[in-house]
């Protein structure tokens, strides 16, 4: 099928060269994501972009129609990074419940890993505000994410694991409670890192109709490590 995206419609042409245009387009979103982390969306403008990525005007129209889309960009290929980290979080668990459990923990990294909060911070925050205004665009980024949390709630649904779950819904909905510790933390209010998880993990677990001895699964089951959730 071809592809119709806005990005590939301006790219379209016999003069272009697609190697070259790849380039362009990274150079403008490494440079957009050096003075998100400085200034934050609302301080960044085209013009810095521009002027760090070392192009023209006419370069960046012919990847984004503006700087929303720019931004739109930016959070779908972070959206794309995320749901890698956390298939990789998931692939040692030894069982649907454990791959839900490294799910919740992978995201939980948003609230209590300094290093994961500060590269996506800025950038999660204003698509959330964006949600409105691009609906069905953040939507697609953010099924990228729940869509390993999905499958887990699949197979653990088929094999029984899971005796009130919607895997669609309930993906939403574990994301929504983790995303509220995510937001509360990054708003300054307190919270102890593992007892916050293991009240999450409880929660989200008892909603899909399941439960587990976090005393004795924890580091073990959903083969993190003890850093994740201390």
């Amino acid at each position: 099928m071809a592809d119709t995206s806005p990005v590939s419609q301006r790219r379209a042409g016999p003069e272009k060269d697609l190697g070259h245009d790849l380039e362009e387009e990274e150079l403008l979103l490494e440079a957009a994501r050096s003075i998100l982390r400085e200034k934050g969306v609302s301080g960044m403008t085209v013009r810095d972009v521009l002027a760090q990525a070392n192009l023209g005007t006419r370069a960046f129209y012919r990847h984004f129609a503006s700087k929303d889309e720019l931004v739109l960009a930016m959070f779908t290929g972070a959206a794309a990074q995320e749901a890698e980290r956390l298939k990789r979080k998931m692939a040692s668990a030894t069982d649907p419940v454990a791959a839900v459990i490294a799910w919740i923990d992978g995201r939980l990294d948003l609230a209590f890993d300094r290093r994961i909060a500060t590269k996506l911070q800025a950038l999660s925050t204003e698509a959330q505000l964006r949600r409105r205004e691009s609906p069905a665009e953040l939507q697609l980024a953010f099924d990228m994410m729940l869509a390993p949390l999905v499958e887990q709630l699949r197979m653990g649904h088929a094999r029984g694991l899971f005796t009130e779950v919607n895997p669609e819904l309930d993906a939403r909905s574990i994301h929504d409670v983790v995303w509220g510790v995510v937001e509360a933390r990054w708003s300054g209010f307190p919270q102890r890192k593992r007892e916050t998880r293991d009240r999450v993990v409880r929660f989200c677990l008892l909603a899909i109709g399941t439960s587990v001895d976090l005393s004795a699964s924890q580091d073990v089951r959903h083969g993190s490590s003890d850093r994740a959730v201390r």
